[in-house]
């Protein structure tokens, strides 16, 4: 066979071999959707991804104001009408006191993390009332309420207690007059012109699933959270200052002003909470963090999927030099079965990786693949040594493959080393190749 037609033979058959590759990509990525669906169903019937924005200070009134209108005739003429409006006041400061207890649910397969939040919210307000523009329309201040956002209050355990200066108040559903998910308390109706500060504490259990978010609306916000779960993931707005992690969990601590936040204006332009389910508030400014596994299987097994046309060209060009130098005859079909073993590597790995550890699973697969192509290529290759020989090259490459995969911050440079070394020993190993007299000879079998 002419050189240039078995080039064209080993490049129809890297293509061909996408094909498997890309099936177990999609079943790589629907075994994703299904964990999807499995934190979903724990969402379902536990609770979503919390939230807490407030509590805020929401002043109701009504005012009468002059306005021009037209008459049945169309001539203009000035009417008094009362209009509702509304004063928000954000606390001074906010103190949140939680820790965090992880529990684990499980739906078939797939383990959904979730927890359960003890807090203690402490929050300032000095407010102070607007006087009457007008002394002849006075405004009709009526009750106010303080409102906290909750992204799903399914998962609030146990009664909450909420206390303004010192004494019990009576927290109702809903956030207030507005819509939104969350509680509220009445208060007094104050006088026009009067300051009103108020000193509230809230404790309160919560439960949710794997993320929790809370919003920063205070002018001084300081936020304190503790959780024996020792892989957190800080996904807000904000990083916590100086977090301690160690095998016995973690504790972060925010401090963050409202000069550094705009969720003060997020919250006037009508930022809510999301929908249960949902990962934080959206759209407001938050410090979040999630209780995350340190491996997702399914994402590492993605990304090896990433690599897999390599591993299958890298052995054909091993191929076609032993066939080229050594003038082995390696016929097409033995090129595609090397090829499907390579490729059902990643599917084994994403299989056995549902059931142990990752890095067990890799082990296994590799280990399995290896062992059967090691067999394979010592008869293929017609040497036990070239067999092993080949078996150590792809023990090589897996070792690489996992290197890459589990240190994300070096993968490219560690990715362009292991492919200048490759083109490297290809060129050394090639370096006194008559290419011309290659492409003239036939191969032979030995």
């Amino acid at each position: 066979m002419k050189l240039g037609w078995k080039i064209l033979m080993v490049v129809l058959m890297t293509l061909a071999i996408l094909v498997p590759l890309t099936l177990i990509r999609s079943v790589i990525h629907d075994r994703q959707a299904y964990r999807a669906q499995a934190v979903e169903r724990v969402a379902r019937g536990y609770a979503g991804a919390q939230g807490i924005a407030g509590p805020v200070l929401v002043v109701p009134y009504v005012e009468t104001v002059e306005v021009e209108e037209k008459d049945a005739y169309g001539n203009p003429r000035k009417v008094e009408r009362e209009r509702e409006g509304r004063w928000t006041f954000f606390p001074e400061s906010l103190e949140v006191d939680g820790s965090i207890a992880p529990a684990t649910r499980r739906v078939g397969l797939h383990e959904v993390r979730v927890y359960e939040l003890q807090a203690t919210l402490a929050a300032g307000f000095d407010a102070a009332i607007p006087e009457d523009p007008d002394p002849a329309r006075r405004r009709r201040i009526g009750r106010p309420w303080l409102s906290i956002g909750i992204a799903d209050v399914r998962g609030i355990a146990g009664a909450p207690r909420l206390r303004i200066d010192g004494r019990d108040a009576r927290l109702q559903q809903g956030r207030g007059s507005d819509e939104g998910s969350g509680l509220h308390a009445r208060l007094p109706a104050p006088r026009a012109g009067r300051p009103l500060a108020l000193q509230v504490r809230l404790d309160l259990a919560l439960g949710g699933t794997e993320s929790l978010a809370l919003a920063t609306l205070a002018g001084h916000n300081r936020v304190a959270l503790e959780s024996p779960w020792p892989h957190p993931q800080f996904n807000g707005d904000f990083s916590p200052r100086t977090p301690k992690l160690d095998a016995g969990g973690f504790r972060a601590e925010w401090e963050i002003s409202s000069l550094a936040s705009n969720a003060r204006a997020q919250y006037l332009a009508g930022a809510q909470l999301p929908e249960a389910g949902a990962a934080g508030p959206r759209g407001l400014d938050a410090v979040g963090v999630s209780l995350v596994e340190p491996v997702n299987p399914y994402s590492q097994a993605d990304r090896a999927s990433k690599y897999g046309l390599l591993f299958v060209l890298l052995t054909f060009v091993g191929f076609f030099m032993f066939e080229l130098i050594r003038q082995l005859r390696i016929h097409p079909i033995q090129y595609g079965l090397v090829g499907l073993a390579l490729a059902i590597f990643f599917l084994l790995l994403v299989s056995l990786s549902e059931h142990v550890a990752f890095g067990i699973a890799y082990l296994a697969a590799a280990g399995a693949c290896i062992g059967l192509l090691g067999y394979y290529l010592a008869h293929v290759l017609h040497s036990r040594a070239r067999g092993a020989g080949f078996a150590a090259m792809l023990g090589l490459l897996y070792a690489a493959l996992y290197g890459l995969l589990v240190s994300e911050d070096n993968a490219l440079v560690l990715g362009a080393g292991l492919l200048f070394a490759i083109l490297a020993a290809i060129m050394v190993v090639t370096r006194r190749v008559d290419w011309y007299q290659v492409a003239g000879a036939a191969p032979r079998r030995q």
